[in-house]
């Protein structure tokens, strides 16, 4: 295991520890004009999410209206529902339905559920899910920001594992804990993407991330801070 990879694994709870919890659920609430621009203004709002931590998998039940929202990679295949179990929407290989599109497309309500599915069930299992067979970390060249002097890794994800794109770099404090993270969302025309972590809290023995904030990133990789597209908060955080 690369040497970086294996201080942020300890610093987040270490794998024995991981490898006995099965589930992790939050209260996660959603914002910016992201979700609107992409014809999605019902995905700005508060959710009740259950996470799968070892298979992508991924359940958010919409507050107030309790719609359910659910993402399955071992089926490939999303769907909404309304609170009574009756289907508004599904989608069998999601990912390519994508096909063509730019960052000024519609998308429909199942297409929505899948980005925020897959997008949100990533978020809530690294830095473990660096581990996965098919999965190689490796550390690459320091970032200053801020003052501070960030450690990189450079993490490629096979095919098997949806996610924003195969490759991208997470950035970490001395103190092991996650900053920031680029990216380029191919199901959203590969905008790169600044991504920053804070406010991480530990839960039975696991730490995880509660605030994040989505930039748009600049040719330079410094991030556009003018305004937020997307944003995420975490409370109630429990793990089973």
């Amino acid at each position: 295991m690369d040497a970086l990879l294996a201080k942020v694994i300890e610093r987040h709870g270490g794998l024995d520890r991981w490898h006995t919890a099965s589930t992790l659920t939050t209260r996660l609430t959603y914002g910016g004009p992201f979700w609107a621009f992409k014809g999605r203004p019902d995905f700005d709002g508060t959710e009740l999410v259950e996470a799968d931590l070892h298979r992508e998998r991924i359940r958010h039940v919409q507050e107030g209206t309790g719609q359910v929202t659910e993402y399955d990679r071992d089926t490939d295949r999303v769907t909404v529902t309304a609170a009574d179990g009756s289907l508004i929407d599904e989608l069998t290989n999601p990912r390519a339905s994508f096909a063509g599109y730019t960052g000024e497309s519609q998308w429909t309500l199942a297409q929505a559920a899948y980005f925020r599915g897959y997008a949100t069930w990533h978020y809530l299992v690294e830095p473990f899910l660096f581990t996965w067979p098919g999965v190689e970390a490796h550390e690459v060249e320091p970032w200053t920001e801020g003052g501070e002097s960030w450690r990189v890794l450079r993490v490629t994800y096979p095919e098997t594992v949806h996610t924003h794109t195969g490759t991208q770099l997470y950035y970490f404090h001395d103190s092991g804990l996650l900053r920031r993270m680029d990216y380029q969302a191919v199901v959203n025309g590969s905008s790169p993407v600044a991504h920053y972590v804070s406010g991480a809290t530990e839960v039975d023995g696991l730490v995880v991330p509660t605030r994040r904030r989505i930039h748009i990133r600049q040719e330079d990789r410094t991030p556009d801070l003018s305004w937020t597209p997307i944003t995420l908060d975490l409370a109630d955080v429990r793990v089973r």
